[in-house]
């Protein structure tokens, strides 16, 4: 009777809690974001209303953009795709050069972070390439490769370096002087340090590394499939404005927006999953 007695007192506690806590759950992740969103939307169509005859509202752009919506992953030649294969395209080069980045700069990061002469040799390097604009290497990039296509994997392999470099680099030297201490009590040879006591304890900041790292990387091939041609999201972008199509321009808009959140958020997961911790998230 006793046991039935605290069970109703936990169930009716709960349900007293989740009615106060339910209001504020629903205006802090539906209501706020939502009231945000809408803001951009009525400052569009003020916009392109009152100040200028290029822009479409809203609604049109909807409307002009439903074929690339409803039918993404169309093929109807060879340079007329849907908008998912664009998409798709981007994000194999995004994809292979931050790759290339995460497997040279986390080794490069940890020798930094352990080394002092490594860290004299290798951070004044680090200091000068890392305030250069990515796509001032684009010109290096297609004098090496002549195509497009690696050049710009090339340039995201260049952007993926400075932040995993400097993130895990501050990660290693972070790591408590009291571990290290006890695994030299322990005996433990160096590389068993380096896989029981650092890289766990430097996990969270080679992820932090690496999420800035992809949203580097996504915002710049952007810029470079614009300035390359080919296929991709940034060309069509690109293609879209020379034709004067500012609805397209908007939807691809959305749609690199939307992406980089994903790749974002399943950076995080990963994270989750390696670390069993939970993934903090980015924030401005």
């Amino acid at each position: 009777m006793a046991y039935r007695s605290s069970l109703n007192i936990i169930a009716v506690a709960g349900q007293a809690t989740w009615k106060r806590a339910r209001p504020i759950l629903i205006r802090d992740t539906v209501l706020l974001p939502a009231l945000g969103f809408i803001g951009v939307v009525l400052l569009w169509w003020i916009v392109a209303t009152f100040f200028t005859e290029l822009m479409p509202t809203p609604m049109q752009a909807l409307g002009e953009n439903l074929d690339y919506i409803l039918h993404p992953f169309y093929r109807r030649g060879p340079g007329d795709l849907g908008i998912g294969w664009l998409l798709l395209s981007s994000i194999r080069r995004v994809l292979i050069g931050f790759l290339l980045g995460a497997l040279v700069a986390i080794p490069v990061g940890f020798l930094i972070g352990m080394s002092r002469k490594a860290l004299m040799i290798l951070n004044p390097l680090v200091q000068i390439f890392k305030p250069v604009s990515p796509l001032a290497w684009l010109p290096v990039a297609l004098a090496i490769f002549n195509l497009a296509d690696p050049s710009a994997i090339f340039v995201i392999f260049i952007t993926s370096l400075w932040p995993t470099i400097i993130n895990t680099a501050l990660g290693v030297s972070s790591v408590s002087q009291d571990y290290l201490d006890v695994a030299r009590v322990l005996e433990m040879p160096r590389w068993r340090q380096i896989t029981k006591v650092i890289w766990p304890a430097s996990l969270p900041y080679i992820f932090t590394g690496l999420r800035i790292s992809l949203g580097i990387a996504w915002l710049v091939i952007v810029a470079v499939e614009m300035l390359t041609g080919g296929v991709g999201i940034g060309f069509f972008v690109w293609d879209e404005w020379s034709r004067l199509n500012l609805s397209s321009v908007f939807l691809a808009i959305f749609v690199i927006g939307l992406t980089g959140l994903v790749l974002d958020y399943a950076v995080g997961k990963v994270q989750e999953w390696v670390t069993h911790r939970p993934a903090r998230s980015i924030k401005v």
